[in-house]
């Protein structure tokens, strides 16, 4: 089974910014000591508990201070950019780290409506564009786009291009991805629809592409990992998402853990948990997000996590 971690770059504890993404390379290097497959961030837009707003840039400061972890958007919203920018920015990052990049992308605003439109406008209308703007990407990203009968190229062309993956909630996500044949990324921890579903009509409708011959699928989960299942489930009710309805989970009863969006517990639960996941989405990767207070004891969680 494969492991990934996803960072949101949470300020926490009542520290800054700054301190927030000294923690982002710290949680980066340590996924790759431990033998995680990935480590992507997130995109958000005026949150004050959040420092990431640009995949990009940190991304190229995270390649820097690692060596062989592929890095990667989880997600870089794209109904916001221009295709042609976002291909620009990770051909870059993959002629600085060959063989070490993923391109993520979403639909979702990342952010209040106001800022939303102090960002790109009209949102609504991007999003129903997001097919011909999906299809616009791939092309830069294959070296094949075209504006009026003339190519247009995304330099630099880097060795190996990104690995393309779209993230989302529900099918619709799941059918762009089957449609224009990239990786699929179901967002578990956010998400009130079955899985299992969404993954099938996923795979079910796939067309193969020159990105992928076959289907390729990630779930993203929520995840606290602490030493007890007691210690778990008091980091977990620490964050402000969570319900009390969650907290039953990883406690070792089975519904209680499979009615929670998270999986909570001493390293031996949460196995348990995922297991059954891996079993009940048929795949074999999960890409970990961990809402901890706690910057030491959100690291001693991805630590438990793959040691089970």
């Amino acid at each position: 089974m494969k492991l990934s971690v996803l960072d949101l770059v949470p300020v926490i504890g009542g520290y800054d910014a700054a301190f927030a993404l000294e923690q982002a390379v710290r949680l980066a290097q340590t996924a790759e000591s431990l033998g995680y497959t990935r480590y992507w961030v997130a995109e958000h837009h005026d949150m004050p508990g959040l420092a990431c707003t640009s995949p990009e840039v940190l991304l190229a400061h995270i390649g820097a201070k690692t060596e062989r972890i592929r890095i990667g958007s989880g997600a870089l919203l794209l109904p916001h950019y221009s295709p042609l920018k976002v291909a620009e920015s990770f051909h870059l990052l993959a002629n600085l780290y060959p063989g070490r990049v993923d391109l993520g992308i979403g639909r979702a605003p990342g952010g209040s409506a106001h800022v939303t439109m102090a960002l790109s406008g009209n949102f609504l209308e991007k999003v129903r564009q997001l097919p011909e703007t999906l299809r616009e990407l791939i092309e830069l990203l294959q070296g094949s786009y075209e504006l009026d009968g003339q190519p247009v190229t995304a330099r630099p062309v880097p060795p190996a291009p990104p690995e393309l993956w779209m993230l989302g909630t529900n099918r619709k996500s799941a059918s762009y991805a089957a449609e224009h044949g990239t990786g699929y990324v179901f967002g578990q921890f956010m998400s009130d629809a079955d899985g299992g579903e969404v993954i099938a009509a996923y795979r079910d409708a796939f067309t193969p592409s020159a990105l992928y011959p076959a289907p390729r699928i990630i779930a993203a989960i929520g995840v606290v990992c602490a030493e007890t299942d007691d210690e778990a489930r008091s980091l977990a009710a620490a964050h402000p998402a969570w319900t009390a309805g969650d907290a039953n989970a990883g406690s070792g009863d089975a519904p209680a853990a499979q009615q929670s969006k998270w999986l909570v517990g001493a390293p031996h639960n949460v196995r348990t948990q995922l297991k059954q996941m891996a079993d009940n989405y048929g795949i074999d990767e999960f890409i970990v997000v961990t809402a901890i207070q706690d910057y030491a004891k959100r690291l001693r969680s991805y630590e438990l996590l793959v040691q089970a």
